[in-house]
């Protein structure tokens, strides 16, 4: 999807579950961001404190450098700052055929309506998740060994899943790594289910996680640290597969 000129059709309901499907089998690079380089108050109101324009140029460059999915993830914003933050990247999305993603609650992704839905391991259930949701949100799951692996593939209500972090990262701090074995483990399944690779992966190491059989990736600070996320993320993406 690099250098994505934006696109204003919207999917019928009916066939919008599989639209997104479509999407993230196509998609190679995943990027989660947090909202506080964009809070210019913190003493505003629960909305007004985002820099909305900056945050709609961030999503822009990101998609546009070739980012198939966007995650906000902030646990330090209130309910409603995190709700308009998607909401708008949920429009941004739209306009550049992208994913808009949240993560952890379900009830702000429903009321927000992003296209995917992200977990933990000690989060809600897929089953608990579709009560929510419904059948048209792709769903996700972090993964740290190969039992959860393979617990996660053997999930029909899961459409993909992450391995990771591949290396330490201050994102997941007192995480431990789990090197490039367990990307490595996930690719011999053969599954038809898409995985992801995650943990300090940027554009010096990306190589090293593709020779392991991952070939789609999820990123933080590679993109929303660089002071061009556009060229950033090109550089990531040229690294994997078409």
């Amino acid at each position: 999807m690099t250098d994505n000129e934006p696109m204003a059709e919207t999917p019928h309901p009916k066939h919008l579950g599989r639209m997104r499907r479509e999407r993230l089998l196509a998609s190679r690079l995943y990027v989660c961001t947090d909202l506080q380089r964009f809070i210019t108050r913190p003493e505003a109101g629960p909305v007004d404190e985002l820099d909305f324009d900056a945050l709609r140029e961030f999503f822009v460059a990101a998609f546009t450098g070739g980012v198939d999915i966007i995650q906000v993830r902030d646990k330090h914003v209130t309910v409603q700052t995190e709700i308009a933050a998607l909401v708008l990247l949920r429009q941004v999305a739209d306009e550049y055929a992208g994913l808009s993603a949240a993560n952890d609650r379900a009830d702000v992704a429903a009321i927000a309506g992003v296209d995917v839905f992200h977990v933990g391991q000690d989060d809600l259930s897929t089953e608990e998740a579709r009560m929510i949701l419904g059948d048209d949100v792709v769903i996700g799951r972090s993964c740290q060994t190969i039992e959860q692996v393979r617990e996660a593939d053997s999930d029909i209500g899961l459409d993909y899943f992450c391995t990771g972090p591949i290396w330490e990262t201050p994102t997941k701090p007192g995480r431990a790594a789990v090197g490039l074995e367990l990307p490595a483990q996930a690719a011999a399944l053969e599954s038809a289910k898409a995985f992801f690779a995650i943990g300090g992966i940027d554009e010096t190491n990306i190589g090293e996680v593709t020779a392991a059989g991952a070939d789609r990736v999820v990123v933080v600070r590679a993109v929303t640290q660089a002071s061009d996320p556009a060229a950033s993320a090109r550089a990531l993406r040229d690294q994997l597969p078409a």
